[in-house]
């Protein structure tokens, strides 16, 4: 009988407890007719001003919804103001705006040093060698004869068209992407970009034989090497 009696007890108990705790947690909830209770409440529902998000709480905010979200809108940027990493690049993704950056974007803006094809050579194993080879000579693992996937074998930047080209022709692409390449604007910055570009030049002058380094280039004369460019500086000064 005790044992029946202890049994009941513990099965009443437990009722009670989910009973209360559901309870609780009702009244908790903010609802139609309920205020709702939060524990530390800016924890759930924040108090701060946040822009393009749908945050007002009534039970928490200090002020009446139409005034919050007036003053959580975005605001126009100062004149002239410029987003971080931003570039101003004229040239637009046609035809003519490619061919006018070819035209126009000849010189290298960073000098060559072992510093930039380093890294150039570490963006360019991660993002092309892929497709462009590690020789770059458009014989990557994609185009490879055991059940490459690519349809048409990608650009030899060994060719002649290739090395003859202006440093336009190899941003320009980057920055849009070019026939089945698509853009690297969003993973490589400015700098990063012309890094992968000196690289790719390196590359060239090492299938033709020539130099392309901070001490030296024989490739063309549309990069400096970093010795020149020291003496460059110290002439301009």
């Amino acid at each position: 009988m005790n044992k029946m009696y202890a049994l009941s007890m513990r099965s009443w108990l437990s009722y009670l407890s989910i009973l209360a705790f559901t309870a609780l947690s009702q009244s908790c909830m903010p609802g139609k007719d309920k205020p709702g209770y939060e524990y530390m409440p800016d924890m759930a529902h924040s108090i701060a001003y946040e822009a393009n998000y749908a945050t007002y709480y009534s039970f928490n905010q200090f002020v009446d919804e139409a005034t919050y979200y007036e003053m959580a809108q975005p605001r126009t940027p100062v004149k002239g103001a410029v987003s971080r990493n931003s570039e101003y690049y004229p040239y637009p993704n046609t035809e003519e705006g490619r061919q006018k950056a070819i035209d126009e974007i000849v010189m290298a803006p960073t000098p060559i040093t072992q510093e930039a094809l380093e890294n150039g050579k570490k963006l360019y194993n991660i993002y092309c060698a892929i497709c462009h080879g590690e020789k770059g000579n458009g014989e990557g693992y994609l185009v490879r004869e055991d059940g490459g996937k690519y349809p048409a074998q990608p650009a030899d930047f060994t060719l002649d068209k290739f090395v003859n080209s202006t440093n336009g022709l190899y941003y320009h692409a980057i920055k849009y992407g070019r026939n089945l390449m698509g853009s690297y604007a969003d993973k490589l910055t400015v700098d990063e970009r012309w890094d992968v570009i000196h690289y790719i030049r390196s590359l060239q002058a090492k299938a033709k034989g020539l130099e392309y380094s901070e001490k030296a280039n024989t490739l063309n004369d549309w990069a400096i090497p970093l010795a020149e460019w020291k003496d460059n500086e110290k002439v301009q000064q």
